[in-house]
Protein backbone atom coordinates (compact mmCIF):
# COMPACT_ATOMS: atom_id res chain seq x y z
CA UNK A 1 0.00 0.00 0.00
CA UNK A 2 1.42 3.45 -0.79
CA UNK A 3 2.02 5.97 1.85
CA UNK A 4 0.71 9.67 0.93
CA UNK A 5 2.88 11.98 2.72
CA UNK A 6 0.29 14.18 4.41
CA UNK A 7 0.92 17.58 2.95
CA UNK A 8 1.30 19.51 6.25
CA UNK A 9 2.58 16.83 8.90
CA UNK A 10 0.84 16.43 12.03
CA UNK A 11 4.13 16.65 14.15
CA UNK A 12 6.88 19.34 13.74
CA UNK A 13 8.93 18.57 16.28
CA UNK A 14 10.96 15.70 15.58
CA UNK A 15 12.77 17.84 12.18
CA UNK A 16 15.60 19.97 13.89
CA UNK A 17 16.32 22.07 10.54
CA UNK A 18 19.39 23.05 9.39
CA UNK A 19 20.13 26.85 9.06
CA UNK A 20 16.69 27.72 10.35
CA UNK A 21 14.57 29.79 13.11
CA UNK A 22 13.11 26.58 14.13
CA UNK A 23 10.93 28.23 16.71
CA UNK A 24 9.25 30.77 14.05
CA UNK A 25 9.21 28.07 11.22
CA UNK A 26 7.21 25.29 12.99
CA UNK A 27 4.59 28.78 14.24
CA UNK A 28 3.92 28.94 10.98
CA UNK A 29 5.50 26.18 8.53
CA UNK A 30 5.54 27.23 4.77
CA UNK A 31 5.46 24.06 3.36
CA UNK A 32 6.47 22.91 -0.81
CA UNK A 33 4.86 20.15 -2.10
CA UNK A 34 5.46 19.70 -5.66
CA UNK A 35 7.28 22.03 -8.01
CA UNK A 36 8.03 21.99 -12.34
CA UNK A 37 10.37 24.27 -14.43
CA UNK A 38 10.51 27.31 -12.23
CA UNK A 39 7.64 27.04 -9.44
CA UNK A 40 6.92 25.48 -6.35
CA UNK A 41 3.76 24.63 -5.36
CA UNK A 42 2.75 25.10 -2.11
CA UNK A 43 0.66 22.71 0.75
CA UNK A 44 -2.13 25.48 0.66
CA UNK A 45 -2.36 25.29 -3.71
CA UNK A 46 0.07 28.46 -4.61
CA UNK A 47 2.14 28.45 -7.29
CA UNK A 48 6.09 30.20 -5.81
CA UNK A 49 8.74 31.48 -8.45
CA UNK A 50 11.53 29.79 -7.45
CA UNK A 51 13.91 32.99 -7.88
CA UNK A 52 17.37 30.82 -6.01
CA UNK A 53 17.09 27.56 -8.00
CA UNK A 54 16.24 25.98 -4.53
CA UNK A 55 19.25 26.71 -2.94
CA UNK A 56 22.01 28.02 -5.36
CA UNK A 57 21.46 24.17 -6.87
CA UNK A 58 18.19 23.36 -9.26
CA UNK A 59 20.23 24.61 -12.07
CA UNK A 60 17.39 23.46 -14.95
CA UNK A 61 14.77 23.92 -13.08
CA UNK A 62 12.22 21.67 -11.90
CA UNK A 63 10.83 17.94 -12.53
CA UNK A 64 13.17 17.95 -15.84
CA UNK A 65 12.10 14.72 -17.63
CA UNK A 66 15.62 13.53 -18.48
CA UNK A 67 16.92 13.64 -15.18
CA UNK A 68 13.72 12.05 -13.35
CA UNK A 69 13.77 8.66 -15.87
CA UNK A 70 17.71 8.37 -15.45
CA UNK A 71 17.16 8.15 -11.85
CA UNK A 72 14.30 5.98 -11.89
CA UNK A 73 15.85 3.85 -14.53
CA UNK A 74 19.38 3.45 -12.79
CA UNK A 75 17.38 2.59 -9.63
CA UNK A 76 15.52 -0.52 -11.36
CA UNK A 77 19.36 -1.56 -12.59
CA UNK A 78 21.94 -0.68 -10.19
CA UNK A 79 20.74 0.92 -7.03
CA UNK A 80 24.11 1.29 -5.12
CA UNK A 81 28.03 -0.15 -5.94
CA UNK A 82 31.00 0.26 -3.62
CA UNK A 83 33.58 2.62 -4.75
CA UNK A 84 36.35 0.98 -3.21
CA UNK A 85 38.42 -1.39 -5.18
CA UNK A 86 35.36 -1.39 -7.59
CA UNK A 87 33.69 0.56 -10.12
CA UNK A 88 30.50 0.80 -12.29
CA UNK A 89 30.51 2.75 -15.63
CA UNK A 90 28.26 5.73 -14.99
CA UNK A 91 30.56 7.41 -12.27
CA UNK A 92 33.31 6.72 -15.19
CA UNK A 93 31.12 8.36 -17.51
CA UNK A 94 30.26 11.09 -15.27
CA UNK A 95 33.80 11.94 -14.91
CA UNK A 96 34.48 11.97 -18.55
CA UNK A 97 31.85 14.49 -18.83
CA UNK A 98 33.06 16.46 -16.26
CA UNK A 99 36.44 16.70 -17.65
CA UNK A 100 34.92 17.85 -21.36
CA UNK A 101 32.92 20.30 -19.86
CA UNK A 102 35.50 21.75 -17.18
CA UNK A 103 38.50 24.30 -18.86
CA UNK A 104 41.52 22.24 -20.17
CA UNK A 105 43.89 22.33 -17.48
CA UNK A 106 41.36 19.70 -15.38
CA UNK A 107 41.39 16.09 -16.59
CA UNK A 108 40.41 14.37 -13.37
CA UNK A 109 37.46 14.33 -10.87
CA UNK A 110 37.23 12.74 -7.11
CA UNK A 111 33.29 12.23 -6.44
CA UNK A 112 31.80 13.74 -3.01
CA UNK A 113 28.28 13.85 -1.78
CA UNK A 114 28.35 17.65 -1.19
CA UNK A 115 29.83 21.10 -1.59
CA UNK A 116 31.69 20.67 2.43
CA UNK A 117 32.87 17.15 1.45
CA UNK A 118 34.71 18.83 -1.95
CA UNK A 119 35.80 21.57 0.34
CA UNK A 120 37.46 18.95 2.73
CA UNK A 121 38.79 16.92 0.11
CA UNK A 122 40.66 19.56 -2.02
CA UNK A 123 42.38 20.70 1.81
CA UNK A 124 43.14 16.99 1.58
CA UNK A 125 44.75 16.58 -1.72
CA UNK A 126 46.21 19.87 -1.49
CA UNK A 127 47.95 18.86 1.49
CA UNK A 128 48.84 15.28 0.46
CA UNK A 129 50.33 16.52 -2.88
CA UNK A 130 52.88 18.91 -0.88
CA UNK A 131 53.71 15.75 0.99
CA UNK A 132 54.06 13.05 -1.78
CA UNK A 133 56.09 15.98 -3.64
CA UNK A 134 58.46 16.00 -0.54
CA UNK A 135 57.11 19.40 0.79
CA UNK A 136 55.45 18.20 3.68
CA UNK A 137 55.93 21.55 5.20
CA UNK A 138 53.33 22.75 3.25
CA UNK A 139 50.78 22.79 5.82
CA UNK A 140 49.03 26.21 6.37
CA UNK A 141 45.84 26.73 4.29
CA UNK A 142 44.58 30.39 4.08
CA UNK A 143 40.78 31.33 3.83
CA UNK A 144 39.27 34.89 3.34
CA UNK A 145 37.16 36.46 5.69
CA UNK A 146 32.91 35.54 5.00
CA UNK A 147 34.01 32.98 3.18
CA UNK A 148 31.74 30.26 2.44
CA UNK A 149 32.96 26.65 2.22
CA UNK A 150 30.53 24.14 3.80
CA UNK A 151 29.98 22.96 7.45
CA UNK A 152 32.43 20.77 7.91
CA UNK A 153 35.41 21.04 10.31
CA UNK A 154 38.13 22.38 7.25
CA UNK A 155 35.37 24.37 5.88
CA UNK A 156 34.41 26.50 8.77
CA UNK A 157 38.12 26.76 9.56
CA UNK A 158 39.07 28.52 5.60
CA UNK A 159 36.16 29.56 5.66
CA UNK A 160 35.21 33.62 7.30
CA UNK A 161 31.45 33.51 8.21
CA UNK A 162 31.13 34.59 12.00
CA UNK A 163 28.48 32.58 12.98
CA UNK A 164 29.50 29.36 11.44
CA UNK A 165 32.64 29.29 13.32
CA UNK A 166 32.41 30.90 16.76
CA UNK A 167 30.48 28.07 18.63
CA UNK A 168 32.51 25.23 17.40
CA UNK A 169 36.11 25.37 19.15
CA UNK A 170 39.18 25.95 18.51
CA UNK A 171 38.74 24.64 14.76
CA UNK A 172 41.97 23.12 12.66
CA UNK A 173 45.10 25.12 13.48
CA UNK A 174 47.94 26.73 11.06
CA UNK A 175 45.01 28.63 9.03
CA UNK A 176 45.07 32.58 7.91
CA UNK A 177 42.45 34.84 6.49
CA UNK A 178 42.87 36.92 4.04
CA UNK A 179 40.57 40.45 4.15
CA UNK A 180 36.99 40.27 2.33
CA UNK A 181 36.52 42.16 -0.66
CA UNK A 182 33.09 43.84 -0.14
CA UNK A 183 33.80 47.72 -0.53
CA UNK A 184 30.49 49.48 -0.25
CA UNK A 185 31.47 53.28 0.22
CA UNK A 186 33.75 52.59 -3.15
CA UNK A 187 31.80 50.30 -5.01
CA UNK A 188 27.92 50.22 -4.40
CA UNK A 189 25.63 49.36 -7.20
CA UNK A 190 28.56 47.49 -9.44
CA UNK A 191 27.38 46.01 -12.26
CA UNK A 192 29.74 43.15 -12.91
CA UNK A 193 33.07 42.92 -11.23
CA UNK A 194 33.87 46.00 -9.00
CA UNK A 195 36.52 48.50 -10.24
CA UNK A 196 38.53 48.66 -6.94
CA UNK A 197 39.62 46.35 -4.56
CA UNK A 198 42.28 44.39 -6.45
CA UNK A 199 45.23 45.46 -3.81
CA UNK A 200 43.50 43.68 -1.05
CA UNK A 201 45.24 39.96 -2.79
CA UNK A 202 47.70 41.50 -1.59
CA UNK A 203 47.91 40.63 1.60
CA UNK A 204 48.51 37.01 0.79
CA UNK A 205 52.19 38.29 0.24
CA UNK A 206 52.15 39.57 4.18
CA UNK A 207 51.44 36.13 4.81
CA UNK A 208 53.37 34.39 3.02
CA UNK A 209 56.20 36.45 4.64
CA UNK A 210 55.00 35.90 7.80
CA UNK A 211 55.10 32.00 8.36
CA UNK A 212 57.41 31.78 4.68
CA UNK A 213 55.56 30.72 1.36
CA UNK A 214 57.54 27.16 2.09
CA UNK A 215 55.09 26.49 4.73
CA UNK A 216 51.78 27.35 3.27
CA UNK A 217 49.69 24.61 1.33
CA UNK A 218 46.70 26.12 -0.48
CA UNK A 219 44.76 29.37 -0.54
CA UNK A 220 40.85 28.95 -1.17
CA UNK A 221 38.64 31.33 -2.17
CA UNK A 222 34.93 31.65 -4.07
CA UNK A 223 35.87 33.34 -7.14
CA UNK A 224 32.24 34.99 -6.63
CA UNK A 225 31.36 34.50 -2.85
CA UNK A 226 27.44 33.61 -2.25
CA UNK A 227 26.10 32.55 0.52
CA UNK A 228 27.88 35.87 1.87
CA UNK A 229 25.69 37.86 0.58
CA UNK A 230 26.85 37.89 -3.14
CA UNK A 231 30.55 39.52 -3.92
CA UNK A 232 32.14 39.94 -6.54
CA UNK A 233 35.98 39.66 -7.30
CA UNK A 234 37.11 43.41 -7.99
CA UNK A 235 38.94 43.21 -11.25
CA UNK A 236 42.65 42.01 -10.99
CA UNK A 237 41.88 40.40 -7.90
CA UNK A 238 41.67 36.41 -8.73
CA UNK A 239 44.81 37.28 -11.63
CA UNK A 240 47.17 39.18 -8.33
CA UNK A 241 46.35 35.25 -6.17
CA UNK A 242 46.97 33.61 -8.83
CA UNK A 243 50.66 35.02 -9.78
CA UNK A 244 50.88 35.21 -6.01
CA UNK A 245 50.09 31.46 -5.11
CA UNK A 246 52.83 30.10 -8.76
CA UNK A 247 55.64 32.45 -7.41
CA UNK A 248 55.76 30.76 -3.97
CA UNK A 249 54.70 27.62 -5.15
CA UNK A 250 51.05 27.69 -3.28
CA UNK A 251 47.93 25.66 -4.64
CA UNK A 252 44.92 27.92 -5.61
CA UNK A 253 41.57 26.55 -4.66
CA UNK A 254 38.66 27.58 -6.55
CA UNK A 255 34.88 26.89 -4.50
CA UNK A 256 33.03 26.98 -7.16
CA UNK A 257 30.00 25.06 -5.66
CA UNK A 258 28.02 27.87 -6.83
CA UNK A 259 29.24 29.21 -9.78
CA UNK A 260 29.53 25.94 -11.40
CA UNK A 261 27.60 24.90 -14.09
CA UNK A 262 26.42 27.84 -16.09
CA UNK A 263 25.34 30.96 -12.93
CA UNK A 264 27.70 33.09 -14.74
CA UNK A 265 27.38 32.13 -18.27
CA UNK A 266 29.95 29.91 -18.61
CA UNK A 267 30.76 26.37 -17.22
CA UNK A 268 32.71 27.79 -14.54
CA UNK A 269 33.49 31.01 -13.02
CA UNK A 270 37.39 29.97 -13.92
CA UNK A 271 36.75 30.23 -17.60
CA UNK A 272 34.38 33.10 -17.37
CA UNK A 273 37.31 35.24 -15.10
CA UNK A 274 39.65 33.63 -17.46
CA UNK A 275 41.64 32.67 -13.88
CA UNK A 276 42.33 29.34 -13.73
CA UNK A 277 43.15 27.53 -10.32
CA UNK A 278 44.87 24.25 -9.30
CA UNK A 279 41.27 22.39 -8.01
CA UNK A 280 37.98 23.33 -8.29
CA UNK A 281 35.47 22.25 -5.79
CA UNK A 282 31.74 21.76 -7.26
CA UNK A 283 28.26 20.27 -6.20
CA UNK A 284 24.98 21.72 -6.43
CA UNK A 285 24.29 21.96 -9.92
CA UNK A 286 26.44 19.16 -10.97
CA UNK A 287 22.66 16.65 -10.32
CA UNK A 288 20.24 19.99 -10.05
CA UNK A 289 20.12 19.20 -6.79
CA UNK A 290 18.18 16.50 -7.34
CA UNK A 291 20.62 13.50 -5.59
CA UNK A 292 23.40 14.84 -3.23
CA UNK A 293 26.76 14.59 -5.04
CA UNK A 294 29.74 16.49 -5.16
CA UNK A 295 33.17 16.74 -7.00
CA UNK A 296 36.68 18.26 -7.23
CA UNK A 297 38.08 18.95 -10.55
CA UNK A 298 42.23 18.19 -10.53
CA UNK A 299 44.92 18.79 -12.94
CA UNK A 300 46.97 16.13 -14.34
CA UNK A 301 49.67 17.68 -12.13
CA UNK A 302 48.28 17.39 -9.31
CA UNK A 303 46.72 13.50 -10.14
CA UNK A 304 49.83 12.36 -11.37
CA UNK A 305 52.15 13.34 -7.94
CA UNK A 306 49.40 10.86 -6.89
CA UNK A 307 50.46 7.85 -8.97
CA UNK A 308 53.64 6.19 -7.59
CA UNK A 309 54.88 3.19 -5.78
CA UNK A 310 53.62 -0.20 -6.20
CA UNK A 311 50.41 -0.41 -8.74
CA UNK A 312 48.61 -2.06 -6.07
CA UNK A 313 48.63 0.77 -3.46
CA UNK A 314 46.50 2.99 -2.38
CA UNK A 315 47.57 6.10 -3.92
CA UNK A 316 45.24 8.50 -1.91
CA UNK A 317 43.70 7.34 1.97
CA UNK A 318 40.54 9.20 1.37
CA UNK A 319 36.98 8.61 -0.19
CA UNK A 320 33.11 8.29 0.90
CA UNK A 321 30.57 5.34 1.14
CA UNK A 322 28.92 7.13 -1.49
CA UNK A 323 31.65 8.70 -3.56
CA UNK A 324 30.37 8.33 -7.42
CA UNK A 325 26.91 6.41 -6.35
CA UNK A 326 25.23 4.94 -9.25
CA UNK A 327 21.82 6.73 -8.91
CA UNK A 328 23.84 10.35 -8.25
CA UNK A 329 26.26 9.55 -11.48
CA UNK A 330 22.96 9.20 -13.60
CA UNK A 331 21.36 12.43 -12.11
CA UNK A 332 24.38 13.92 -13.23
CA UNK A 333 25.05 12.44 -16.55
CA UNK A 334 21.18 14.02 -17.26
CA UNK A 335 21.95 17.22 -15.54
CA UNK A 336 24.42 17.96 -17.90
CA UNK A 337 22.52 16.42 -20.98
CA UNK A 338 19.71 18.45 -20.31
CA UNK A 339 22.11 22.04 -19.78
CA UNK A 340 23.56 21.36 -22.93
CA UNK A 341 20.12 20.23 -24.91
CA UNK A 342 18.64 23.10 -23.65
CA UNK A 343 21.26 25.50 -24.07
CA UNK A 344 21.04 26.65 -20.70
CA UNK A 345 24.47 28.19 -20.14
CA UNK A 346 23.79 29.98 -23.37
CA UNK A 347 20.06 31.20 -22.13
CA UNK A 348 21.90 32.44 -18.42
CA UNK A 349 24.18 34.66 -20.89
CA UNK A 350 21.95 36.07 -23.16
CA UNK A 351 19.78 37.01 -20.31
CA UNK A 352 22.35 38.71 -18.32
CA UNK A 353 21.57 42.18 -19.64
CA UNK A 354 18.40 41.87 -19.11
CA UNK A 355 18.55 40.77 -15.19
CA UNK A 356 20.94 43.37 -14.62
CA UNK A 357 19.10 46.38 -15.35
CA UNK A 358 16.14 44.96 -14.00
CA UNK A 359 17.73 43.81 -10.44
CA UNK A 360 19.34 47.74 -10.41
CA UNK A 361 15.64 49.18 -11.00
CA UNK A 362 15.30 48.49 -7.98
CA UNK A 363 17.73 51.06 -6.88
CA UNK A 364 16.51 54.17 -5.12
CA UNK A 365 13.35 51.69 -3.02
CA UNK A 366 13.25 52.10 0.55
CA UNK A 367 16.29 50.90 2.80
CA UNK A 368 17.69 49.49 -0.29
CA UNK A 369 21.97 50.96 0.19
CA UNK A 370 23.82 48.70 -2.48
CA UNK A 371 23.05 46.13 -5.55
CA UNK A 372 25.76 43.74 -7.65
CA UNK A 373 25.23 41.59 -10.20
CA UNK A 374 27.11 38.81 -12.26
CA UNK A 375 25.21 36.48 -14.84
CA UNK A 376 21.96 35.52 -13.57
CA UNK A 377 23.26 36.42 -9.69
CA UNK A 378 21.95 39.19 -7.85
CA UNK A 379 22.25 41.11 -4.59
CA UNK A 380 19.93 43.71 -2.88
CA UNK A 381 21.60 44.89 0.32
CA UNK A 382 19.14 46.90 2.61
CA UNK A 383 19.50 48.65 5.52
CA UNK A 384 19.79 46.71 9.02
CA UNK A 385 17.36 47.86 11.30
CA UNK A 386 18.85 49.06 14.49
CA UNK A 387 19.55 46.89 17.15
CA UNK A 388 17.39 44.08 15.14
CA UNK A 389 20.15 42.67 12.91
CA UNK A 390 18.73 40.41 9.54
CA UNK A 391 15.11 41.55 10.45
CA UNK A 392 14.22 44.15 7.78
CA UNK A 393 15.68 41.07 4.92
CA UNK A 394 13.58 38.53 6.57
CA UNK A 395 10.76 40.34 6.76
CA UNK A 396 10.93 40.79 3.06
CA UNK A 397 11.46 37.03 2.57
CA UNK A 398 8.10 36.38 4.46
CA UNK A 399 6.27 38.38 2.43
CA UNK A 400 7.93 37.60 -1.14
CA UNK A 401 6.72 34.55 -0.11
CA UNK A 402 3.02 35.08 0.55
CA UNK A 403 2.73 37.08 -2.85
CA UNK A 404 4.34 34.05 -4.94
CA UNK A 405 8.19 34.58 -4.94
CA UNK A 406 10.89 32.58 -3.03
CA UNK A 407 13.75 34.53 -2.50
CA UNK A 408 17.03 34.26 0.20
CA UNK A 409 18.53 36.24 2.71
CA UNK A 410 21.51 36.05 4.18
CA UNK A 411 22.06 39.29 7.17
CA UNK A 412 20.34 41.89 5.63
CA UNK A 413 21.15 41.09 1.99
CA UNK A 414 18.97 39.42 -0.23
CA UNK A 415 20.39 37.04 -2.74
CA UNK A 416 18.87 36.24 -5.89
CA UNK A 417 19.89 32.94 -8.03
CA UNK A 418 17.10 31.45 -10.35
CA UNK A 419 17.22 28.76 -12.54
CA UNK A 420 18.64 28.60 -15.62
CA UNK A 421 15.62 28.28 -17.87
CA UNK A 422 14.06 31.72 -16.59
CA UNK A 423 12.89 33.87 -19.45
CA UNK A 424 12.25 37.66 -19.66
CA UNK A 425 8.38 37.41 -18.87
CA UNK A 426 9.36 35.45 -15.18
CA UNK A 427 12.42 37.91 -14.73
CA UNK A 428 9.77 41.08 -14.90
CA UNK A 429 7.56 38.90 -12.52
CA UNK A 430 10.44 38.11 -10.06
CA UNK A 431 11.19 42.00 -9.62
CA UNK A 432 7.87 43.04 -9.88
CA UNK A 433 7.15 41.40 -6.48
CA UNK A 434 10.10 42.18 -5.30
CA UNK A 435 9.61 45.82 -5.79
CA UNK A 436 5.91 45.65 -4.65
CA UNK A 437 7.39 44.44 -1.53
CA UNK A 438 10.55 46.41 -0.84
CA UNK A 439 8.27 49.57 -1.68
CA UNK A 440 6.37 49.31 1.63
CA UNK A 441 8.96 47.55 3.64
CA UNK A 442 9.42 48.74 6.57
Amino acid sequence: MAYDTPKVPNDLSAFWMPFTSNRQFKKNPRMFVSADGMYYQTSDGRDVLDGTAGLWCCNAGHNRPLITEAIAKQASELDYAPAFQMGHPKAFELASALRDMAPDPFEHVFFTNSGSESVETALKIALAYHRVRGEGTRTRLIGRERGYHGVNFGGISVGGIVNNRKFFGSLLTGVDHLPHTHLPDQNAYTRGQPEHGAYLADDLERIVALHGGENIAAVIVEPMAGSTGVLMPPKGYLEKLRKICTEHGILLIFDEVITGFGRLGSSFAAEHYGVMPDLITTAKGLTNGVIPMGAVLATSEIHDAFMSGPEEAIELFHGYTYSGNPIASAAGLATLQTYREDGLFENAASLASYWEDALHSLKGLPHVIDIRNSGLIGAVELTPIEGAPTKRAFEAFLQCYDKGLLIRTTGDIIALSPPLMINKAQVDEMFGILGSVLKYLK
